[in-house]
């Protein structure tokens, strides 16, 4: 038995499933993002004498860096082709989605049985390995190893990153914290003027708390607790049958957000607070609940952006609100990245603040990529340069009234596809990443490799990001891959299109995997799957 449980973690952790290794080479067009200032700058650090004050010069002094600036995190999905902007920029990944073909990500090549919990865990994780530590220490300049940005990070990256001489390019992960709390969002949200859907909050001990509590928004109500993704952390509650089904979570939480259920479209914006003013990103729909691309009701499985989604009072409100509570977390010590989720009520056209993620997201993907994005520079840059220490005073009025046009908006989509079935098996093939072509029957067929979404030229071809390959668990909830293509994939109701169910049903078939017949190996795949569905990667 012992034997068979230790194969299948070889089979989990062995070197040609997910690990990488990327010799450090200058990607096309590189930048840099976080400098210091030009009086603390290490020797080949780009410095700058005079204020930047254009697009242009933010560009120039990217392209131009030398200080290293890494990406670490479970993969580089979500700043994907950033490397293409900012010079000397890594991806520090513990999953390689290349199979070695990318020369600017790096995995450890030797990985060590783990059981995490989150992805601070594997950032951590990542940060503290040998492999990784030596390629960070062989790219130090002097005392200085460079810029460090993550999707998520707590107080021990914070102190791992001091040691190896990293500066950490957000805000201290105690108050990323506190911003990124659901109830804390609503109390800013109406500091600033921004809207939630109809609510209370409240401690909840029983079913008939609930009603007392929520008596003035009826009777189907949406509950959220502070943390976690909506996928496994958003309840809806119509009955007394479905409270009972989640008590146990609502009941252990201190203070809940308790919603009046509305008929809404989700949807989501990014943006980036600076000392300039926030600079906001557009407006995106987001795919949630398919049951074909995840197993989570109200989970996020995808985007997609496309100005004509909204009407043009849908997306000015949003932006408008956007800005609003960008210059809040300015007030409240909070700069650079974040992204809102908001309601969109399609009875009454209100638009209502869902929740904060106050950090780059999956959503970041699509919006470093848009048409907006390359007639200027990408959100994320406004990001590196606020943690630069550099003067800067931009024209952020100037650059949100051009990025608020349509025609700045070409049209975008990503499926975040998943393992939906309840079931365990071990992969033994896997889609590559790369571009792939539909054929007119609807059939999918691998064309050829690269890392960046724009190298899928038109509307039947699609950049894939594989996440689960050969020799990993596959698993009720497993991340399997990411399907980026230009054009929608949702119609006017908001549905997914044929092209949308083509792509998933042929990406699905190109995965095979083998049946777990042993249910002590089984128990030991999913406690140590990366996520385990208990938490999100991307």
């Amino acid at each position: 038995m012992f034997a068979r449980i230790l194969g299948g973690l070889r089979r989990l952790f062995h070197p040609s499933a997910a690990a990488g290794h990327a010799d450090a080479e200058r990607p096309r067009g590189s930048a840099s993002a976080a400098a210091p200032e030009a009086s603390e700058a290490p020797q080949g650090a780009t410095t700058m004498s005079s204020k930047i004050t254009s697009i242009a010069d933010v560009r120039r002094h990217f392209l131009n860096n030398k200080r290293p600036i890494y990406f670490i995190s479970a993969t580089n999905f979500n700043l994907l082709g950033i490397g293409d902007w900012v010079g000397n920029f890594r991806h520090i990944n513990y999953i390689d989605c290349f199979d070695r073909r990318q020369r600017n990500v790096f995995v450890p090549r030797e990985k060590f049985p783990r059981d995490f919990e989150g992805i601070e865990d594997i950032n951590n994780y990542l940060l503290e390995h040998k492999e990784v530590i030596d390629f960070i220490q062989s790219r130090a300049q002097g005392d200085d190893a460079g810029i460090a940005t993550f999707l998520m990070f707590d107080e021990h990256t914070e102190e791992v990153c001091e040691q190896l001489g990293l500066k950490i390019a957000f805000p201290p992960a105690a108050l990323r914290s506190r911003m990124d709390n659901k109830i804390e969002t609503v109390r800013i949200g109406n500091k600033a003027g921004v809207p939630s859907v109809p609510n209370v909050l409240a401690k909840v001990g029983s079913y008939q708390e609930l009603l007392e509590v929520s008596r003035e928004l009826g009777t189907d109500l949406v509950v959220q607790t502070a943390y976690g993704d909506s996928g496994h952390t958003t309840f809806f509650i119509a009955s007394e049958e479905d409270y009972y089904k989640v008590a146990e979570e609502i009941e252990a939480e201190p203070e809940v957000k308790i919603m009046k259920r509305i008929n809404c479209r989700g949807s989501a914006i990014e943006a980036c607070a600076t000392r300039s003013g926030t600079v906001v990103g557009p407006l995106m729909t987001e795919l949630v609940g398919f049951k074909s691309l995840t197993p989570y009701k109200g989970g996020w499985c995808g985007n997609e952006m496309f100005a004509g989604a909204f009407s043009q009072t849908v997306r000015d409100k949003a932006r408008e609100y956007t800005f609003k509570f960008g210059e809040a977390l300015r007030e409240e010590g909070y700069r650079g990245y974040f992204e809102l989720d908001f309601l969109i009520d399609m009875d009454g056209g209100e638009v209502y603040l869902g929740e904060l993620n106050p950090r780059v997201t999956g959503a970041s993907s699509l919006t470093n990529v848009a048409a907006f994005a390359h007639s200027d520079i990408p959100l994320f840059l406004f990001h590196l340069l606020e943690f630069s220490e550099l003067d800067f005073d931009l024209d952020i009025a100037e650059i949100n009234e051009r990025w608020s046009h349509p025609e700045s908006i070409d049209s975008w989509s990503q499926l975040v596809i998943k393992h939906t079935e309840e079931s365990v098996d071990l992969l033994t093939a896997a889609p590559a990443s790369g571009v792939w072509r539909m054929e007119q029957d609807g059939r999918i067929a691998y064309d050829h490799y690269d890392s960046h979404p724009h190298a899928a030229e038109n509307e039947h071809e699609a950049f894939f990001l594989r996440i689960s390959g050969e020799g990993d668990f596959r698993y009720e909830g497993a991340d399997l891959g990411i399907l980026i293509t230009r054009g929608r994939l949702m119609d006017d109701d908001f549905q997914l299109t044929e092209r949308a169910r083509a792509w998933i049903e042929g990406i699905r078939g190109e995965y095979a995997g083998q049946p777990l017949q042993d249910p002590v190996v089984e128990e030991v795949a999913v406690s140590h799957a990366i996520g385990g569905g208990n938490f999100k990667i991307l």
